[in-house]
């Protein structure tokens, strides 16, 4: 089993990159993981829309160059379908029933992503109706994969 984590832009603050690195030790004795991250792109002040669709495009390409034609993309999205950990745990073990191996996260930039990104996810999926930093949000995805192999292997877990 694959997991792939794929974000724009680099994490900075010490204390979340250390959250992620305790995460992928953990995650390690289930599944392999791999975090990918691109170059975002900087932003002007005050940018046009037209500006800030071009961002997203780039930064949208670097994201599709990564995808591998065969992954199952799950896109990061607010308005995707939200679930409870239980919920997300058994929806991973059916798409692992159905022969689903490699599973590619999206994280996208601050302005989100582009509509070609949108078309190649198989699905949305969000983490909350609240709104979460891009390193926050990394934090909380691998918190909520770690949770969701130990429910599938019925190992106990803070609740």
């Amino acid at each position: 089993m694959l997991i792939r984590i794929l974000s724009v832009g680099k994490i900075k603050e010490k204390f979340h990159q250390e959250a992620i690195e305790e995460y992928k030790k953990r995650l390690n004795g289930y599944v392999k993981l791999e975090n990918i991250v691109v170059a975002d792109e900087s932003i002007p002040d005050k940018a046009s829309l037209k500006e800030e669709e071009k961002i997203k495009q780039k930064e949208g390409e670097r994201l599709l160059q990564k995808i591998k034609s065969q992954d199952f993309v799950l896109l990061l999205d607010i308005k995707g379908k939200e679930m409870d950990s239980v919920t997300f745990s058994s929806y991973i073990e059916q798409k692992m029933s159905n022969g689903i191996s490699s599973f590619t996260f999206i994280i996208g930039g601050s302005l989100g992503v582009s509509e070609e990104v949108r078309q190649r996810a198989n699905e949305r999926i969000s983490l909350s109706k609240m709104t979460f930093t891009h390193p926050f949000s990394k934090v909380i995805l691998m918190e909520q994969l770690y949770r969701a192999f130990k429910i599938m292997h019925h190992e106990t877990y803070h609740k």
